[in-house]
């Protein structure tokens, strides 16, 4: 394996900046020190006037691998990852078949294992009728990231809404347990009542369906359930200020036993953009309107929400020109997720520390991640090299995504990621994929 040297960067980390050098070797951070010399054959990175920051590690993914291959695949997501410096993601179950068996959830193991550039980690799924496989899980908790309940709107047979399920998930599962909050019967009475008043809907119309009240109600039996049980509960992709009073900033996030995400889309658009981008940015949970937005943004500064992700959900752009009831619900953003917030580390709205903080340091406390998430001697060398200074505008032509396009086309991000290294591989540099090595299986300190 090669050796590499990062000279003169600004290594961000734990909440501080420092400027040095790193010494890569055996797919391990060596050394941190203010200059290093190796008599050793290294490769040199200039990292002059560039940060270097932990790769990003997105804890809500949808590779859409096996089963729907048309859309992505766990190769081409993970490379598009990758080039926008996030090294590690842990996938949902909703594929075809979702993976409610132990069979099902290896096998995409394997699939990673053969394919994916980044790390990864899979959620096992949940069904009204599964509870034996899911229980099994509890054997693997130092090496699947955790459980997926999707406690409203889902695919398939993904919806658990039979309360004796839910009991025995909360009650028996020794690992995280990640929902999707939104309540169906209230999303399934206002659309039958948006029907009845104007007919023919528009893509606008998705956040009266799901609204606040859909996702609170959602949100809230959910902690009641975890509170029940003391379990360990992660509620994905908050979306509206009024979930926001059942988290709290009150304990260091290793001690809390319920904790929230926020997706970037929902720091990024309002319902205000559904009059330009229509069904592109047509997502579940909705993306709602302004004041939820700055909500949101508060929430995220002050520690009440935890980690920042993605819900990254490739469709094909065929799927998403679809009438608004028939078009697919989800974004592709993967990408251009660390691109995204340094917009607004430039903006003033965030530092760059908080970003990498709830990027990375915080999804490995989160879930537990070993020896990954931080700048730290001994720890996997994922580290991403960022050019503050170098603009980049998102494109056809150099959008990776399977599905080619996004909703951030025309977007000029001020800020580029240069290089990308996974377990010491320098897998991304300055737009060459070197793929001789693939990413590895994320272990879990539990």
């Amino acid at each position: 394996m090669k050796q590499y040297i990062i000279k003169d960067t600004c290594i961000v980390n734990e909440g501080e900046k420092i400027y040095g050098d790193v010494l890569i070797k055996k797919g391990r951070i060596e050394k941190i020190a203010a200059s290093i010399d190796t008599k050793e054959k290294s490769i040199e990175v200039d990292g002059t006037d560039q940060f270097l920051i932990p790769g990003a590690i997105d804890d809500q993914v949808h590779f859409r691998e096996p089963g729907l291959t048309h859309k992505a695949t766990i190769y081409t997501e993970s490379r598009a990852a990758v080039a926008g410096g996030v090294t590690g993601f842990m996938e949902m179950p909703n594929t075809q078949p979702p993976v409610f068996t132990q069979e099902l959830l290896e096998n995409k193991y394997e699939i990673a294992r053969n394919t994916s550039l980044a790390n990864y980690s899979f959620f096992m799924g949940t069904s009204n009728d599964n509870i034996e496989e899911i229980l099994k899980t509890n054997e693997k908790k130092h090496e699947v990231c955790g459980v997926k309940v999707f406690m409203g709107s889902s695919t398939g047979n993904l919806l658990v809404d039979n309360p004796l399920m839910l009991d025995k998930v909360f009650s028996g599962s020794e690992l995280l347990i990640a929902t999707h909050c939104e309540d169906e019967a209230i999303i399934k009475a206002n659309l039958q009542a948006l029907k009845n008043q104007k007919g023919k809907l528009e893509p606008s119309d998705h956040p009266i369906i799901r609204n606040e009240e859909a996702c609170f109600e959602s949100s809230f039996k959910a902690i009641q359930y975890a509170k029940k049980y003391n379990s360990r509960l992660h509620i994905l992709h908050i979306s509206t200020e009024k979930e926001l009073q059942l988290f709290s900033n009150m304990l260091p996030l290793a001690d809390k036993r319920i904790t929230a995400e926020v997706c970037v889309h929902h720091l990024h658009f309002t319902s205000d953009d559904y009059a330009v981008l229509g069904n592109r940015i047509k997502c579940n949970p909705a993306i709602k309107a302004p004041h939820n937005r700055e909500a949101l943004w508060n929430a995220l500064l002050d520690d009440r929400l935890d980690v920042i992700a993605t819900d990254h959900a490739p469709h094909t752009w065929e799927e998403k020109q679809e009438d608004y009831e028939h078009a697919h619900a989800g974004l592709p953003l993967v990408q251009h997720s660390i691109q995204l917030m340094l917009h607004y580390v430039k903006e003033g709205r965030i530092s760059i520390e908080k970003v990498v903080e709830k990027m990375s340091h915080a999804v490995a406390t989160c879930f537990q991640v070993k020896e990954r998430g931080f700048i730290r001697e001994g720890y996997h060398a994922d580290l991403v090299l960022i050019n503050m200074n170098q603009p980049n505008t998102v494109a056809k032509e150099n959008i990776l995504y399977k599905c080619g396009w996004s909703p951030l086309e025309g977007f000029t991000f001020p800020a580029s990621v240069t290089h990308t290294f996974i377990n010491g591989h320098l897998v991304y540099g300055n737009g060459v994929f070197d793929e001789s090595q693939m990413g590895e299986r994320m272990n879990f300190n539990r």
